[in-house]
């Protein structure tokens, strides 16, 4: 973005002086042009470009959307995105529109200028409307991003749901306990003590657990945060151990099995995607291996993209993987011997987005009455630890 000093003319030829932000000098023009303004002058005070790093999820499919509507209406490409340019809400999407419009205003094609915002578009949309560009199918394309890019933002958020849930779960019974424990049983000890007689294990148990977290809350607090923390930096900077830590996610009780259907759906979505625009099995598979967040689905598709290039059929090579289920391998020698691939594929991942939606149920719908257990477990025995020498010094005095 830059700062401009300008000097414009209203309708009647009265001339109007003023400073503005904006990209460039076409995007400074085009908003006085919606003001009823016409610009005789400028003059830059202050040149300040940010790079864009990345943008929101909802705004990319804005973008692409939007885009989308008018290349199929038949506005040229330059013009549509100058279109966006003027009717961008944000900064950032008004300075990528506005820098995807000078890149190509100066001679690159589409793919090129969306290529220089990685943080924004990523190398399968990229290569993506490459394609669509060659094969004159850039509408269609970018229509099937768009649905893409919305499933994708479905399932992260069925992946947030999934994960949070049990967390806050967990947070919930830890605030229970650390009550209990810090403030309610200390109450009580001091009852029980002055009762004067011997306390059973079970009380003196209680206790003790209670003294550990008075005096310790602050190592049980630090502790497993630094834990997390030592681990997930272990993890970035070794590769065997991050490795570990994702095959470990993928075994993971209810959760590892929904986590590993989300990737599934994911690689079978974006495949089915690239071999319908007609990018070559061999970058296919490259790209969502690329794609793929978990390093043990990585290390698979790499291992199924080499027996591909032996000259290994497709399915023979996901069917030496025992990481693939059945299904997977069964849907892909039915699409290649059918001839659609893509069929197949989408097929898979409509199987699995819909059986993810009912797992991430039946997750959430087991995990609230283990939490009634588990909070009843631990009342019962605190109950019991408190209430047992309190009956027995009164059974003692009826004797």
């Amino acid at each position: 973005m830059a700062h401009y000093q300008y000097r414009a003319a209203n309708q009647d030829g009265a001339i109007n002086k003023g400073q503005i932000e904006a990209l460039n000098e076409l995007d400074l023009e085009a908003q006085l042009k919606r003001v009823g303004l016409s610009l005789v002058s400028v003059k830059v005070l202050k040149q300040r470009q940010r790079a864009i790093k990345s943008l929101p999820r909802r705004e990319v499919i804005d973008f692409f959307f939007q885009l989308e509507m008018l290349v199929r209406a038949g506005v040229p490409l330059l013009a549509s995105l100058g279109d966006l340019r003027d009717e961008a809400e944000s900064p950032d999407s008004r300075n990528l529109c506005g820098g995807l419009f000078e890149k190509i205003q100066s001679g690159a094609t589409f793919g090129e200028a969306v290529a220089a915002y990685p943080g924004v578009f990523s190398t399968t949309n990229v290569s993506l409307i490459r394609s669509g560009e060659v094969t004159g199918q850039l509408p269609d394309v970018l229509r099937e991003i768009v649905r893409t890019l919305k499933w994708q933002d479905e399932m992260a958020s069925t992946t947030k749901k999934l994960l949070m849930y049990p967390s806050f779960v967990l947070v919930v019974i830890g605030g229970v306990v650390f009550f209990l424990m810090i403030y309610l049983v200390p109450q009580l000890v001091g009852f029980l003590t002055n009762m004067g007689q011997t306390l059973p294990l079970q009380t003196k148990m209680l206790i003790g657990l209670s003294n550990l977290f008075v005096n310790y809350w602050w190592a049980m607090l630090t502790t497993p945060v630094l834990l997390v923390v030592g681990l997930l930096s272990l993890a970035a900077a070794v590769p065997s151990v991050r490795y570990k830590l994702h095959q470990f996610q993928l075994n993971l009780p209810y959760v590892g099995p929904v986590l590993k259907k989300i990737i599934l759906a994911r690689f079978a979505d974006t495949f089915a995607l690239m071999y319908r625009t007609g990018i070559p099995m061999i970058e296919g598979l490259a790209y969502c291996q690329d794609i793929s967040d978990n390093l043990v689905i990585q290390a698979a598709l790499g291992r199924v993209r080499e027996r591909v290039l032996n000259g290994a059929a497709l399915s023979d090579s996901f069917a030496a993987e025992l990481l693939f289920p059945s299904l997977v391998i069964r849907m892909l020698k039915v699409g290649e011997s059918t001839g659609a691939l893509d069929a197949s594929l989408s097929n898979i991942s409509y199987f699995y987005t819909r059986d993810i939606n009912e797992s991430v149920g039946r997750v959430q719908a087991m995990i609230e009455p283990a939490l009634t257990v588990v909070m009843g477990l631990l009342l019962g025995w605190i109950m019991m630890a408190v209430l047992s020498p309190i009956y027995d010094t009164i059974s003692k005095m009826k004797t």
